[in-house]
Protein backbone atom coordinates (compact mmCIF):
# COMPACT_ATOMS: atom_id res chain seq x y z
CA UNK A 1 0.00 0.00 0.00
CA UNK A 2 1.41 3.24 -0.79
CA UNK A 3 2.25 6.20 1.68
CA UNK A 4 -0.88 8.29 2.90
CA UNK A 5 0.36 10.75 4.37
CA UNK A 6 -0.70 13.70 1.99
CA UNK A 7 -4.09 13.98 1.35
CA UNK A 8 -6.07 13.48 -1.46
CA UNK A 9 -7.47 16.59 -3.10
CA UNK A 10 -11.41 16.45 -2.69
CA UNK A 11 -12.32 18.93 -5.42
CA UNK A 12 -12.94 19.32 -8.73
CA UNK A 13 -10.46 20.28 -11.90
CA UNK A 14 -11.90 23.84 -11.91
CA UNK A 15 -11.66 24.58 -8.41
CA UNK A 16 -7.79 23.13 -8.97
CA UNK A 17 -7.06 25.18 -11.57
CA UNK A 18 -8.89 29.16 -10.23
CA UNK A 19 -6.66 28.26 -6.85
CA UNK A 20 -3.18 27.66 -8.89
CA UNK A 21 -3.99 30.65 -10.73
CA UNK A 22 -5.28 32.58 -7.62
CA UNK A 23 -1.24 31.60 -6.09
CA UNK A 24 0.39 32.20 -9.23
CA UNK A 25 -1.00 34.52 -11.83
CA UNK A 26 2.18 35.80 -13.53
CA UNK A 27 3.80 32.30 -13.81
CA UNK A 28 3.97 30.34 -17.34
CA UNK A 29 1.10 27.85 -17.40
CA UNK A 30 1.16 27.16 -21.29
CA UNK A 31 3.79 27.61 -23.84
CA UNK A 32 3.25 25.91 -27.74
CA UNK A 33 6.66 26.55 -29.30
CA UNK A 34 5.17 25.37 -32.83
CA UNK A 35 1.93 27.89 -32.49
CA UNK A 36 4.54 30.47 -30.87
CA UNK A 37 1.72 31.06 -28.15
CA UNK A 38 2.70 31.87 -24.40
CA UNK A 39 -0.17 31.73 -21.42
CA UNK A 40 0.52 33.06 -17.66
CA UNK A 41 -1.52 31.25 -15.39
CA UNK A 42 -3.93 34.23 -15.14
CA UNK A 43 -4.18 34.36 -19.24
CA UNK A 44 -4.80 30.57 -19.24
CA UNK A 45 -7.31 30.21 -16.58
CA UNK A 46 -9.40 33.49 -18.48
CA UNK A 47 -9.06 31.89 -21.52
CA UNK A 48 -10.62 28.55 -20.06
CA UNK A 49 -13.33 30.46 -18.36
CA UNK A 50 -14.06 32.22 -21.62
CA UNK A 51 -14.19 28.58 -23.28
CA UNK A 52 -16.92 27.31 -20.88
CA UNK A 53 -18.99 30.17 -20.99
CA UNK A 54 -18.83 29.71 -24.71
CA UNK A 55 -19.63 26.27 -24.35
CA UNK A 56 -22.46 27.04 -21.66
CA UNK A 57 -24.05 29.78 -24.59
CA UNK A 58 -23.98 26.33 -27.09
CA UNK A 59 -25.98 24.54 -24.51
CA UNK A 60 -23.94 22.09 -23.58
CA UNK A 61 -23.92 21.42 -19.75
CA UNK A 62 -22.65 18.74 -17.31
CA UNK A 63 -22.99 15.07 -18.30
CA UNK A 64 -22.65 15.86 -21.50
CA UNK A 65 -20.17 14.46 -24.05
CA UNK A 66 -17.84 16.84 -26.42
CA UNK A 67 -15.41 14.89 -28.22
CA UNK A 68 -12.16 16.16 -29.01
CA UNK A 69 -10.22 14.74 -32.42
CA UNK A 70 -6.81 17.07 -32.62
CA UNK A 71 -3.25 16.42 -32.31
CA UNK A 72 -1.33 18.39 -29.42
CA UNK A 73 -1.92 21.97 -29.34
CA UNK A 74 -3.24 24.83 -27.11
CA UNK A 75 -7.01 24.72 -28.34
CA UNK A 76 -6.84 21.14 -26.91
CA UNK A 77 -5.68 21.71 -23.51
CA UNK A 78 -8.03 24.72 -23.22
CA UNK A 79 -10.74 22.55 -24.20
CA UNK A 80 -10.01 19.70 -21.70
CA UNK A 81 -10.07 22.39 -18.17
CA UNK A 82 -13.12 24.02 -20.30
CA UNK A 83 -15.26 21.27 -20.09
CA UNK A 84 -14.20 20.12 -16.56
CA UNK A 85 -14.99 23.75 -15.53
CA UNK A 86 -19.05 23.08 -16.59
CA UNK A 87 -19.14 19.24 -15.39
CA UNK A 88 -19.09 18.50 -19.57
CA UNK A 89 -17.40 14.34 -20.22
CA UNK A 90 -14.49 14.66 -22.69
CA UNK A 91 -14.26 12.46 -24.89
CA UNK A 92 -10.24 11.91 -26.18
CA UNK A 93 -10.36 10.66 -29.38
CA UNK A 94 -7.27 9.23 -31.01
CA UNK A 95 -5.93 11.74 -34.09
CA UNK A 96 -5.24 8.31 -35.83
CA UNK A 97 -8.27 7.20 -36.09
CA UNK A 98 -10.15 6.55 -39.61
CA UNK A 99 -13.71 6.89 -41.02
CA UNK A 100 -15.35 3.43 -39.19
CA UNK A 101 -13.56 4.00 -35.52
CA UNK A 102 -14.63 7.59 -35.20
CA UNK A 103 -18.05 6.65 -36.25
CA UNK A 104 -17.78 3.76 -33.53
CA UNK A 105 -16.84 6.51 -30.81
CA UNK A 106 -19.35 8.99 -31.96
CA UNK A 107 -22.29 6.50 -31.82
CA UNK A 108 -20.84 4.78 -28.24
CA UNK A 109 -20.34 7.59 -25.99
CA UNK A 110 -23.21 9.60 -27.72
CA UNK A 111 -21.16 12.72 -28.69
CA UNK A 112 -23.21 16.25 -28.71
CA UNK A 113 -20.46 18.87 -29.92
CA UNK A 114 -17.28 17.73 -31.52
CA UNK A 115 -14.15 19.78 -31.49
CA UNK A 116 -11.39 18.88 -34.07
CA UNK A 117 -8.74 19.91 -36.20
CA UNK A 118 -9.89 20.57 -40.19
CA UNK A 119 -6.44 17.99 -41.01
CA UNK A 120 -3.28 16.58 -39.80
CA UNK A 121 -0.28 15.17 -41.89
CA UNK A 122 -2.24 13.01 -44.41
CA UNK A 123 -5.99 12.71 -42.23
CA UNK A 124 -8.50 14.55 -43.66
CA UNK A 125 -10.96 15.16 -40.29
CA UNK A 126 -13.46 17.45 -41.79
CA UNK A 127 -14.30 14.82 -44.88
CA UNK A 128 -14.15 12.00 -42.34
CA UNK A 129 -16.68 13.80 -39.84
CA UNK A 130 -18.83 14.66 -42.99
CA UNK A 131 -18.63 11.06 -43.99
CA UNK A 132 -20.04 9.68 -40.12
CA UNK A 133 -22.27 12.40 -38.87
CA UNK A 134 -25.64 11.48 -40.52
CA UNK A 135 -24.88 8.02 -38.71
CA UNK A 136 -24.64 9.59 -35.60
CA UNK A 137 -27.70 11.51 -34.38
CA UNK A 138 -26.37 12.31 -30.61
CA UNK A 139 -24.37 14.91 -33.27
CA UNK A 140 -25.71 18.02 -32.69
CA UNK A 141 -22.61 20.51 -33.10
CA UNK A 142 -18.89 20.52 -34.89
CA UNK A 143 -16.39 22.71 -34.27
CA UNK A 144 -13.42 22.89 -36.15
CA UNK A 145 -10.68 24.63 -34.37
CA UNK A 146 -8.78 26.25 -37.07
CA UNK A 147 -11.90 28.23 -38.73
CA UNK A 148 -13.58 31.44 -37.11
CA UNK A 149 -15.87 28.78 -34.97
CA UNK A 150 -13.14 28.61 -32.63
CA UNK A 151 -12.45 32.38 -32.19
CA UNK A 152 -16.15 33.20 -32.22
CA UNK A 153 -17.16 30.23 -29.54
CA UNK A 154 -14.95 32.12 -27.43
CA UNK A 155 -15.79 35.67 -27.95
CA UNK A 156 -19.33 34.53 -27.23
CA UNK A 157 -18.15 33.84 -23.68
CA UNK A 158 -16.06 36.56 -22.99
CA UNK A 159 -18.69 39.08 -22.33
CA UNK A 160 -21.14 36.40 -20.43
CA UNK A 161 -21.95 36.47 -16.40
CA UNK A 162 -18.86 34.91 -14.07
CA UNK A 163 -22.56 33.91 -11.76
CA UNK A 164 -23.60 31.53 -14.87
CA UNK A 165 -20.30 29.81 -14.50
CA UNK A 166 -19.69 29.92 -11.06
CA UNK A 167 -23.83 28.06 -10.64
CA UNK A 168 -22.53 25.64 -13.42
CA UNK A 169 -19.45 24.87 -11.14
CA UNK A 170 -21.28 24.28 -7.64
CA UNK A 171 -23.47 22.06 -9.64
CA UNK A 172 -20.00 19.48 -9.53
CA UNK A 173 -18.72 16.81 -7.27
CA UNK A 174 -15.37 15.32 -7.78
CA UNK A 175 -16.67 12.23 -8.54
CA UNK A 176 -18.92 13.60 -11.34
CA UNK A 177 -17.45 11.43 -14.95
CA UNK A 178 -15.01 13.97 -16.86
CA UNK A 179 -13.36 11.92 -18.80
CA UNK A 180 -13.94 9.10 -21.89
CA UNK A 181 -10.56 7.49 -22.92
CA UNK A 182 -11.08 4.66 -25.69
CA UNK A 183 -8.25 1.84 -25.09
CA UNK A 184 -6.36 1.11 -28.00
CA UNK A 185 -8.86 -1.93 -29.21
CA UNK A 186 -6.17 -4.17 -30.04
CA UNK A 187 -8.69 -6.81 -30.29
CA UNK A 188 -12.25 -5.78 -30.92
CA UNK A 189 -13.74 -2.59 -30.73
CA UNK A 190 -12.08 -0.40 -27.95
CA UNK A 191 -13.95 0.16 -24.48
CA UNK A 192 -14.01 3.78 -23.52
CA UNK A 193 -12.90 3.77 -20.05
CA UNK A 194 -14.83 6.52 -17.79
CA UNK A 195 -13.12 8.59 -15.27
CA UNK A 196 -13.86 11.21 -12.84
CA UNK A 197 -12.01 14.59 -11.41
CA UNK A 198 -11.12 12.84 -8.64
CA UNK A 199 -9.31 9.62 -10.23
CA UNK A 200 -7.33 11.82 -12.58
CA UNK A 201 -6.81 15.14 -10.64
CA UNK A 202 -5.32 13.00 -7.78
CA UNK A 203 -3.37 10.86 -10.02
CA UNK A 204 -1.87 13.81 -11.85
CA UNK A 205 -1.19 15.38 -8.51
CA UNK A 206 0.72 12.69 -6.73
CA UNK A 207 2.46 12.03 -10.37
CA UNK A 208 3.84 15.60 -9.72
CA UNK A 209 4.27 15.48 -6.05
CA UNK A 210 6.79 12.02 -6.49
CA UNK A 211 8.37 14.04 -9.07
CA UNK A 212 9.11 17.12 -6.93
CA UNK A 213 7.24 19.88 -9.21
CA UNK A 214 6.74 23.32 -8.04
CA UNK A 215 5.76 26.21 -9.46
CA UNK A 216 9.62 26.42 -11.26
CA UNK A 217 9.23 23.35 -13.18
CA UNK A 218 8.68 23.55 -16.70
CA UNK A 219 7.34 20.26 -18.28
CA UNK A 220 8.10 19.28 -21.85
CA UNK A 221 5.34 17.17 -23.05
CA UNK A 222 5.98 15.23 -26.72
CA UNK A 223 3.48 12.75 -25.71
CA UNK A 224 -0.33 12.45 -27.10
CA UNK A 225 -2.97 14.86 -24.86
CA UNK A 226 -5.75 12.03 -26.27
CA UNK A 227 -3.82 9.72 -23.72
CA UNK A 228 -3.53 10.07 -20.53
CA UNK A 229 0.22 10.04 -20.21
CA UNK A 230 0.31 13.68 -22.10
CA UNK A 231 -3.09 15.30 -20.14
CA UNK A 232 -2.72 13.63 -16.80
CA UNK A 233 0.41 12.89 -15.85
CA UNK A 234 1.65 15.91 -18.41
CA UNK A 235 -1.30 18.31 -17.99
CA UNK A 236 -2.40 17.71 -14.84
CA UNK A 237 0.74 17.11 -12.66
CA UNK A 238 1.70 20.70 -14.29
CA UNK A 239 -1.68 22.54 -13.07
CA UNK A 240 -1.71 21.27 -10.00
CA UNK A 241 1.55 22.83 -9.20
CA UNK A 242 1.90 25.57 -10.88
CA UNK A 243 4.64 24.23 -13.43
CA UNK A 244 4.73 24.68 -17.02
CA UNK A 245 3.18 22.59 -19.77
CA UNK A 246 5.70 23.10 -22.72
CA UNK A 247 4.14 22.05 -26.09
CA UNK A 248 7.33 21.27 -28.30
CA UNK A 249 4.90 20.58 -31.35
CA UNK A 250 1.36 18.93 -32.87
CA UNK A 251 2.91 15.28 -32.88
CA UNK A 252 6.28 13.96 -31.62
CA UNK A 253 9.40 15.16 -33.69
CA UNK A 254 12.51 14.35 -31.92
CA UNK A 255 14.60 17.55 -32.89
CA UNK A 256 11.56 19.49 -32.02
CA UNK A 257 11.28 18.42 -28.43
CA UNK A 258 14.91 18.77 -28.37
CA UNK A 259 15.00 22.42 -29.52
CA UNK A 260 12.13 23.00 -27.03
CA UNK A 261 13.87 21.49 -23.90
CA UNK A 262 16.74 23.91 -24.65
CA UNK A 263 14.63 26.78 -25.74
CA UNK A 264 12.53 26.55 -22.60
CA UNK A 265 14.75 25.32 -20.13
CA UNK A 266 12.83 22.73 -19.42
CA UNK A 267 13.35 21.19 -16.09
CA UNK A 268 11.48 17.71 -16.87
CA UNK A 269 10.73 15.19 -19.72
CA UNK A 270 8.43 13.02 -20.71
CA UNK A 271 8.13 10.15 -23.25
CA UNK A 272 7.68 6.23 -24.14
CA UNK A 273 11.02 4.44 -24.74
CA UNK A 274 10.33 5.03 -28.55
CA UNK A 275 10.30 8.44 -28.36
CA UNK A 276 13.48 8.60 -26.03
CA UNK A 277 15.65 6.32 -28.05
CA UNK A 278 14.57 8.18 -31.07
CA UNK A 279 16.43 11.86 -29.49
CA UNK A 280 19.74 9.74 -27.97
CA UNK A 281 19.90 8.72 -32.31
CA UNK A 282 20.06 12.72 -33.28
CA UNK A 283 23.06 13.10 -34.90
CA UNK A 284 23.75 16.32 -33.57
CA UNK A 285 22.19 15.41 -30.06
CA UNK A 286 25.28 17.10 -27.99
CA UNK A 287 24.66 20.20 -29.61
CA UNK A 288 21.55 20.91 -27.42
CA UNK A 289 21.60 22.37 -24.24
CA UNK A 290 20.01 19.61 -22.18
CA UNK A 291 21.37 20.94 -18.36
CA UNK A 292 18.40 22.38 -16.81
CA UNK A 293 16.53 18.74 -16.90
CA UNK A 294 16.52 17.30 -13.67
CA UNK A 295 13.84 14.69 -14.64
CA UNK A 296 11.04 13.38 -16.08
CA UNK A 297 8.73 10.40 -16.60
CA UNK A 298 9.49 7.61 -19.16
CA UNK A 299 6.32 5.18 -19.29
CA UNK A 300 3.90 3.69 -21.67
CA UNK A 301 5.75 0.47 -22.53
CA UNK A 302 8.11 -1.53 -20.74
CA UNK A 303 11.68 0.25 -20.23
CA UNK A 304 14.86 -0.87 -21.33
CA UNK A 305 17.80 -0.74 -18.94
CA UNK A 306 20.29 0.05 -21.62
CA UNK A 307 17.63 3.18 -22.51
CA UNK A 308 17.77 4.34 -19.23
CA UNK A 309 20.95 4.47 -18.47
CA UNK A 310 21.52 6.63 -21.54
CA UNK A 311 18.73 8.90 -20.45
CA UNK A 312 20.60 9.67 -17.68
CA UNK A 313 23.85 9.73 -18.14
CA UNK A 314 23.72 11.59 -21.37
CA UNK A 315 20.48 13.33 -20.64
CA UNK A 316 20.94 14.27 -17.55
CA UNK A 317 17.72 13.25 -16.50
CA UNK A 318 19.60 12.30 -13.12
CA UNK A 319 15.61 12.27 -11.15
CA UNK A 320 14.10 10.71 -14.50
CA UNK A 321 10.72 8.31 -13.17
CA UNK A 322 9.47 5.00 -14.44
CA UNK A 323 5.48 4.96 -14.26
CA UNK A 324 3.34 2.29 -14.68
CA UNK A 325 -0.51 1.86 -15.22
CA UNK A 326 -3.04 1.59 -18.32
CA UNK A 327 -5.98 4.33 -19.22
CA UNK A 328 -8.10 2.55 -16.60
CA UNK A 329 -6.20 3.78 -13.22
CA UNK A 330 -6.08 7.26 -14.07
CA UNK A 331 -3.51 5.92 -15.41
CA UNK A 332 -0.42 5.45 -13.15
CA UNK A 333 -0.16 2.54 -10.01
CA UNK A 334 3.51 2.27 -9.75
CA UNK A 335 6.60 4.91 -9.75
CA UNK A 336 9.85 5.27 -8.71
CA UNK A 337 11.20 7.45 -6.41
CA UNK A 338 13.72 10.34 -6.73
CA UNK A 339 16.15 8.93 -3.85
CA UNK A 340 15.89 5.10 -5.30
CA UNK A 341 18.90 3.50 -5.93
CA UNK A 342 19.83 3.44 -10.17
CA UNK A 343 18.75 -0.58 -9.88
CA UNK A 344 15.49 -0.15 -8.64
CA UNK A 345 15.05 3.05 -11.13
CA UNK A 346 16.00 0.33 -13.91
CA UNK A 347 15.35 -2.96 -13.09
CA UNK A 348 11.38 -1.89 -11.75
CA UNK A 349 8.37 -0.16 -12.50
CA UNK A 350 8.74 1.31 -8.90
CA UNK A 351 6.22 0.94 -5.75
CA UNK A 352 2.56 1.45 -5.12
CA UNK A 353 1.81 5.24 -5.16
CA UNK A 354 0.25 7.41 -2.81
CA UNK A 355 -3.48 5.93 -1.21
CA UNK A 356 -3.61 2.88 -3.91
CA UNK A 357 -2.70 -0.62 -3.27
CA UNK A 358 -1.23 -2.95 -5.51
CA UNK A 359 -0.94 -7.29 -5.28
CA UNK A 360 0.16 -10.09 -7.27
CA UNK A 361 -2.18 -12.66 -7.72
CA UNK A 362 -2.23 -16.38 -9.37
CA UNK A 363 -4.13 -15.57 -12.83
CA UNK A 364 -5.78 -19.24 -12.80
CA UNK A 365 -7.24 -18.60 -8.79
CA UNK A 366 -6.79 -15.23 -7.67
CA UNK A 367 -4.79 -16.00 -5.00
CA UNK A 368 -1.97 -13.66 -3.70
CA UNK A 369 1.06 -14.96 -3.90
CA UNK A 370 4.57 -14.78 -2.32
CA UNK A 371 6.87 -12.50 -2.90
CA UNK A 372 9.09 -12.91 -5.82
CA UNK A 373 6.61 -15.14 -7.38
CA UNK A 374 5.27 -13.91 -10.60
CA UNK A 375 1.27 -13.38 -11.11
CA UNK A 376 -1.03 -11.09 -12.27
CA UNK A 377 -0.64 -7.66 -10.88
CA UNK A 378 -4.32 -6.14 -9.22
CA UNK A 379 -4.59 -2.61 -8.18
CA UNK A 380 -7.45 -0.87 -5.90
CA UNK A 381 -8.17 2.70 -4.97
CA UNK A 382 -8.71 6.05 -5.70
CA UNK A 383 -7.67 5.55 -9.29
CA UNK A 384 -9.39 3.05 -10.70
CA UNK A 385 -11.94 3.79 -13.58
CA UNK A 386 -15.85 4.17 -12.89
CA UNK A 387 -15.96 1.66 -15.38
CA UNK A 388 -16.19 1.26 -19.19
CA UNK A 389 -18.78 3.79 -20.61
CA UNK A 390 -22.26 1.99 -21.58
CA UNK A 391 -20.83 -1.23 -20.99
CA UNK A 392 -21.49 -3.61 -17.63
CA UNK A 393 -20.15 -6.52 -18.66
CA UNK A 394 -16.79 -5.47 -19.55
CA UNK A 395 -16.44 -3.68 -16.53
CA UNK A 396 -16.97 -6.53 -14.23
CA UNK A 397 -14.20 -9.06 -15.82
CA UNK A 398 -12.24 -5.76 -15.24
CA UNK A 399 -13.12 -4.95 -11.87
CA UNK A 400 -13.82 -7.44 -9.16
CA UNK A 401 -16.42 -7.29 -6.66
CA UNK A 402 -13.75 -5.90 -4.31
CA UNK A 403 -12.80 -3.11 -6.45
CA UNK A 404 -9.34 -4.65 -7.91
CA UNK A 405 -8.27 -3.77 -11.10
CA UNK A 406 -7.23 -6.38 -13.11
CA UNK A 407 -4.65 -5.05 -15.23
CA UNK A 408 -3.50 -8.24 -17.42
CA UNK A 409 0.35 -7.85 -16.89
CA UNK A 410 2.62 -10.13 -15.47
CA UNK A 411 4.80 -8.85 -12.69
CA UNK A 412 6.80 -9.70 -9.77
CA UNK A 413 7.08 -7.58 -6.01
CA UNK A 414 10.50 -7.64 -4.10
CA UNK A 415 10.44 -7.87 -0.02
CA UNK A 416 10.68 -3.69 -0.46
CA UNK A 417 7.32 -3.31 -2.25
CA UNK A 418 8.98 -2.85 -6.15
CA UNK A 419 7.45 -4.32 -9.17
CA UNK A 420 8.92 -5.84 -12.10
CA UNK A 421 6.46 -6.27 -14.89
CA UNK A 422 7.39 -9.54 -16.49
CA UNK A 423 4.79 -9.62 -19.89
CA UNK A 424 1.68 -10.00 -20.45
CA UNK A 425 -0.37 -12.65 -19.79
CA UNK A 426 -1.63 -12.69 -23.93
CA UNK A 427 1.87 -12.20 -24.59
CA UNK A 428 3.75 -15.33 -22.99
CA UNK A 429 4.82 -17.90 -25.60
CA UNK A 430 4.59 -21.37 -25.12
CA UNK A 431 7.24 -23.42 -26.99
CA UNK A 432 7.14 -27.38 -26.24
CA UNK A 433 5.55 -27.31 -23.11
CA UNK A 434 8.39 -23.66 -22.08
CA UNK A 435 6.83 -20.67 -21.10
CA UNK A 436 8.73 -18.16 -21.74
CA UNK A 437 8.22 -14.41 -21.49
CA UNK A 438 9.68 -11.92 -24.20
CA UNK A 439 10.72 -9.44 -21.78
CA UNK A 440 13.51 -11.64 -20.30
CA UNK A 441 14.75 -11.95 -24.00
CA UNK A 442 14.28 -8.90 -25.02
CA UNK A 443 16.66 -7.05 -22.17
CA UNK A 444 18.99 -9.05 -23.27
CA UNK A 445 19.07 -8.62 -26.82
CA UNK A 446 19.35 -4.61 -25.92
CA UNK A 447 23.38 -5.64 -25.09
CA UNK A 448 23.82 -6.63 -28.51
CA UNK A 449 26.49 -3.68 -29.33
CA UNK A 450 24.49 -3.66 -33.23
CA UNK A 451 20.68 -3.71 -31.74
CA UNK A 452 18.61 -0.49 -31.46
CA UNK A 453 15.52 -1.73 -29.85
CA UNK A 454 13.75 -5.41 -30.10
CA UNK A 455 10.84 -6.94 -29.92
CA UNK A 456 10.07 -10.93 -29.32
CA UNK A 457 7.19 -12.74 -30.22
CA UNK A 458 5.76 -15.99 -30.84
CA UNK A 459 4.52 -17.31 -33.95
CA UNK A 460 2.97 -20.89 -35.01
CA UNK A 461 4.97 -23.88 -35.21
CA UNK A 462 4.26 -27.44 -36.22
CA UNK A 463 6.58 -29.28 -34.05
CA UNK A 464 6.92 -26.21 -30.69
CA UNK A 465 3.09 -25.45 -30.73
CA UNK A 466 5.36 -22.09 -30.86
CA UNK A 467 8.65 -20.83 -31.85
CA UNK A 468 10.52 -17.34 -31.12
CA UNK A 469 11.29 -14.21 -33.49
CA UNK A 470 12.68 -11.50 -32.53
CA UNK A 471 12.23 -8.21 -33.82
CA UNK A 472 15.57 -6.03 -34.39
CA UNK A 473 16.38 -2.12 -35.09
CA UNK A 474 20.13 -1.77 -35.77
CA UNK A 475 21.50 0.93 -34.75
CA UNK A 476 23.21 3.23 -37.03
CA UNK A 477 26.33 2.33 -39.24
CA UNK A 478 25.46 -1.59 -37.76
CA UNK A 479 26.35 -4.38 -40.07
CA UNK A 480 23.65 -6.97 -41.24
CA UNK A 481 22.05 -8.89 -37.95
CA UNK A 482 21.17 -12.59 -39.32
CA UNK A 483 19.30 -15.41 -37.05
CA UNK A 484 23.12 -17.26 -37.35
CA UNK A 485 24.76 -14.53 -35.84
CA UNK A 486 22.36 -13.69 -33.25
CA UNK A 487 21.96 -17.24 -31.89
CA UNK A 488 25.70 -17.55 -31.27
CA UNK A 489 25.03 -14.08 -29.76
CA UNK A 490 23.26 -15.51 -27.23
CA UNK A 491 24.50 -19.02 -27.10
CA UNK A 492 25.73 -19.92 -23.60
CA UNK A 493 23.88 -16.89 -22.31
CA UNK A 494 20.36 -17.72 -22.89
CA UNK A 495 18.77 -21.39 -21.97
CA UNK A 496 18.50 -22.62 -25.41
CA UNK A 497 14.87 -22.43 -25.57
CA UNK A 498 14.94 -19.03 -25.25
CA UNK A 499 16.69 -18.27 -28.42
CA UNK A 500 14.94 -17.00 -31.05
CA UNK A 501 14.93 -19.15 -34.12
CA UNK A 502 14.17 -16.32 -36.49
CA UNK A 503 15.45 -12.76 -37.01
CA UNK A 504 13.32 -9.54 -38.64
CA UNK A 505 15.17 -6.21 -38.90
CA UNK A 506 12.92 -3.42 -39.44
CA UNK A 507 12.86 0.33 -39.61
CA UNK A 508 9.88 0.70 -37.47
CA UNK A 509 7.66 -1.77 -35.10
CA UNK A 510 3.76 -1.52 -35.50
CA UNK A 511 3.09 0.82 -32.95
CA UNK A 512 -0.14 2.91 -31.40
CA UNK A 513 -0.28 6.40 -31.39
CA UNK A 514 0.78 6.12 -27.51
CA UNK A 515 3.96 4.49 -28.43
CA UNK A 516 2.89 0.87 -27.36
CA UNK A 517 4.01 -2.11 -29.50
CA UNK A 518 1.43 -4.03 -31.29
CA UNK A 519 2.32 -7.04 -31.52
CA UNK A 520 -1.07 -8.85 -32.60
CA UNK A 521 -0.14 -6.92 -35.71
CA UNK A 522 3.43 -7.84 -35.84
CA UNK A 523 2.65 -11.93 -35.30
CA UNK A 524 0.26 -11.58 -37.96
CA UNK A 525 2.87 -9.66 -40.38
CA UNK A 526 5.51 -12.65 -39.38
CA UNK A 527 2.61 -15.45 -40.30
CA UNK A 528 2.49 -13.71 -43.69
CA UNK A 529 6.41 -13.71 -43.82
CA UNK A 530 7.49 -17.56 -42.56
CA UNK A 531 4.27 -18.44 -45.06
CA UNK A 532 6.10 -16.69 -47.91
CA UNK A 533 9.57 -18.48 -46.94
CA UNK A 534 8.02 -21.49 -46.63
CA UNK A 535 6.22 -21.19 -50.35
CA UNK A 536 10.02 -20.51 -51.69
CA UNK A 537 11.57 -24.11 -50.43
CA UNK A 538 11.29 -27.04 -53.14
Amino acid sequence: MGPGDVPLLEETIGANLRRTAARFPDRDALIDQHGRVRLTYREFAAEVDALAQGLLSAGIGKGDRVGIWAPNCPQWTLTQYATAAIGAILVTINPAYRAHELRYVLQQAGIRLLVAASSFKTSDYAAMIEQVRPECPDLDQVLLLDTPQWDGLLDSGRGASPERLAQAAARLSPDDPINIQYTSGTTGFPKGATLSHRNILNNGYFVGELCGYTERDRICIPVPFYHCFGMVMGNLAATSHGAAMVIPGPAFEPRATLEAVAAEACTSLYGVPTMFIAELAVPEFATYDLSSLRTGIMAGSPCPVEVMKQVIERMGMREVSICYGMTETSPVSTQTRRDDTLVQRTATVGRAGPHLEIKIVDPATGATVPRGEQGELCTRGYSVMLGYWNDPAKTAEAIDVERWMHTGDLATMDDDGYVAITGRIKDMVIRGGENIYPREIEEFLYTHPDVLDAQVIGVPDDRYGEELMAWIRLSEGASELTAESLREFCAGKLAKYKIPRYVHVVDEFPMTVTGKIRKVEMREIAIGLLAGEAGKQP
